[in-house]
């Protein structure tokens, strides 16, 4: 039976958040270890980038006074490596810290003409950019478990089936489809159902086709 662990390799050491502050102004969020020399060549890189311009998957841009008709919250997900989140929504307004995954689920609580406020699965909020939000969904397992306690990968909607893969605590997945009890997911090669209380970037009892 095949474990696996957190991108961006499936070590069992990679399956927390690392956070790296500099000089209390900027926190860099990665989804697998790297050092302190690393952290802050990365930071560098990261603080170098301005939000990019592209169109939003996420949302058509807001017309005026920013209604796009869309609802608040939901879930969307990160669509590039290099995320910078805000203060506030301006780009006059501080880098709080940078998200450094493309395919995050986020949560947007607000909006703010092409700003969008996200909630991470940690709590945090800020503001991004909308071009850099897509409405691809996925999902985190189990993000918020404290032990390192495996969620199966069922190949059928039944804790009875077969199990394809066991997911550790923070693995993304891609949603193919939710019930409102179970989502399909695919991670990497594999696919297969979650209980849908197991994920977070899905709400309780949302149906996804």
């Amino acid at each position: 039976m095949l474990a696996l662990r957190p991108r961006s390799v499936y070590f069992s050491d990679a399956s927390k958040w690392i956070t790296i502050r500099f000089e209390g102004t900027l926190d860099v969020r990665h989804r697998h270890w790297i050092g302190v020399a690393s952290g802050l060549a990365l930071a560098a890189l990261l603080l170098a980038g301005a939000e990019t311009r592209a169109a939003d998957d996420s949302a058509p841009a807001a017309g005026p006074g920013g209604q796009n008709h869309l609802p608040i919250p939901r879930f969307v997900s990160l669509k590039s490596d290099r995320v910078n989140v805000r203060k506030g929504p301006s780009t006059d307004q501080a880098i709080v810290w940078v998200f450094s995954r493309a395919g995050l689920p986020v949560e947007i609580i607000a909006e703010s003409d092409n700003w969008r406020r996200v909630r991470d699965s940690e709590g945090a909020d800020g503001w991004v950019w909308h071009s850099l939000l897509s409405g691809r969904r996925t999902v985190l397992i189990s993000p918020w478990t404290k032990t390192p306690e495996n969620v199966p990968l069922y190949s059928r909607k039944s804790t009875g089936a077969s199990t394809v893969a066991e997911l550790a605590p923070s693995v993304l997945g891609n949603v193919l489809s939710c019930d409102g009890e179970w989502c399909e997911l695919s991670i990497d090669d594999y696919s297969g159902f979650v209980q849908q209380d197991k994920l977070w970037g899905v709400y309780k009892d949302e149906v996804i086709k």
